[in-house]
C-alpha cells in the first residue's frame, strides 16, 4: 500500500480537491442546496482521474526516458521514482493507471445520468482524455508547450465548473470566475516545479515553457501568473461577479510573494529552490479553500 500511495503521489491531490470544494461553494452561495453523495462521488471521481493521470505519467515519462535522464529529482518534480528505483513495474504502473481511470469513469458516467443534459459527459471526457494524453505519446501534451495550459483548463474551470453543474444542474458566471484563480494556480504548481526537471526536459525534447523559455526568462512567467491570480479575484469582487467575502482569498499573497522572492534567487539551484515548490502548492490549496469560504459566507450575508 505504501508504494502505491507514494506512486499515485497523495499529497499532490489537493490539486483535485480544492476546484472540487470551491465548485460546490459556488453552488452554495447562489443558493442551491448541497447534495453531498453527488459532492463525495464528484471528488472521488477527480482524485481518481488525479491518480491515473499521474501513474500514466509516470509510465509515459519512463518510456521517454525523462524520468530516467533526471540528475535532480525531488519530492515535487521528477516523477515519483518507483520505476527507477525498482519498486513497481512499468507494467502495473500502466494497468493501475487504468484502473484508476476506469474508477473516475464510473463516477462521472453516475452524476452524468443523474444530471440534466450533456455538460458532465463532456467535461468528464475532455478531462479523461486530456488526463491521459498529458503525457502518452504519439499526443503528448506534456511535451508541445501548452501543458500548463491544459493542466491550468483541467483543475481549473473543467473541475470548478463540473463541481458546480452536479450541484445546480447548469452552468454559470460565477462558477467560470471562481474557477479562474484555482486554475491559474495549479498553472503555477506545475510551472515552478518544471524549473528542477529543465535539463532532463531539454534532453528528451520536452517543450515545458521552462525549457521554451529558459530557467532564467521564465522566472518572470511564474511572476505573471501569480499576479495574475489576485488580480481577477479582486476584478470579479468589484464588478459583482462574487461577493466581497471572497476578498479573502487574498489572504495568501504574503506567501506567494516569499515563493516569487525564493524563486528569482535559487531557479538554478533545485533543491534550494524547494522552499518555494512547497509554499506554491500551500497558496494554491488555502486561496481555494479561502474562496470557497467566502463564498459560503457571501451567501450568509
Amino acid at each position: 500500500m505504501k508504494k502505491w500511495l507514494v506512486a499515485i503521489r497523495v499529497p499532490f491531490f489537493t490539486a483535485s480537491v480544492a476546484p472540487a470544494v470551491v465548485g460546490v461553494a459556488v453552488a452554495f452561495y447562489e443558493g442551491y442546496a448541497v447534495n453531498w453523495w453527488h459532492a463525495a462521488l464528484t471528488l472521488v471521481g477527480l482524485v481518481a482521474l488525479h491518480g491515473g493521470t499521474n501513474l500514466a505519467n509516470d509510465y509515459f515519462d519512463h518510456r521517454t526516458r525523462d524520468d530516467w535522464v533526471n540528475l535532480t529529482p525531488t519530492p515535487f518534480s521528477g516523477g515519483s521514482r518507483v520505476i527507477q528505483d525498482g519498486v513497481i513495474s512499468p507494467r502495473a504502473m500502466f494497468v493501475y493507471s487504468l484502473a484508476c481511470f476506469a474508477v473516475g469513469i464510473a463516477c462521472g458516467l453516475y452524476l452524468w445520468r443523474v444530471t440534466p443534459g450533456n455538460v458532465v459527459l463532456w467535461l468528464g471526457l475532455a478531462g479523461v482524455a486530456s488526463g491521459f494524453l498529458y503525457t502518452a505519446t504519439p499526443v503528448a501534451i506534456g511535451y508541445r508547450g501548452v501543458g500548463e495550459l491544459f493542466v491550468g483548463l483541467n483543475f481549473g474551470p473543467l473541475a470548478v465548473l463540473g463541481a458546480h453543474y452536479v450541484q445546480a444542474g447548469r452552468l454559470s458566471p460565477a462558477a467560470l470566475m471562481a474557477s479562474v484563480p484555482v486554475g491559474l494556480l495549479i498553472a503555477a504548481v506545475l510551472y515552478i516545479n518544471e524549473f528542477p526537471d529543465y535539463e532532463a526536459d531539454r534532453q528528451v525534447n520536452k517543450k515545458t515553457l521552462i525549457v521554451l523559455l529558459g530557467p532564467k526568462r521564465a522566472r518572470y512567467g511564474y511572476i505573471i501568473i501569480i499576479a495574475l491570480t489576485y488580480a481577477v479575484v479582486a476584478a470579479f469582487v468589484a464588478f459583482g461577479g462574487l461577493p466581497a467575502w471572497a476578498l479573502l482569498s487574498l489572504l495568501t499573497l504574503p506567501l506567494a510573494v516569499k515563493a516569487v522572492t525564493v524563486l528569482m534567487r535559487r531557479y538554478a539551484e533545485p533543491y534550494k529552490l524547494l522552499p518555494a515548490n512547497a509554499l506554491t502548492i500551500i497558496v494554491h490549496f488555502a486561496t481555494g479553500i479561502l474562496l470557497a469560504v467566502g463564498l459560503a459566507l457571501g451567501r450568509a450575508a
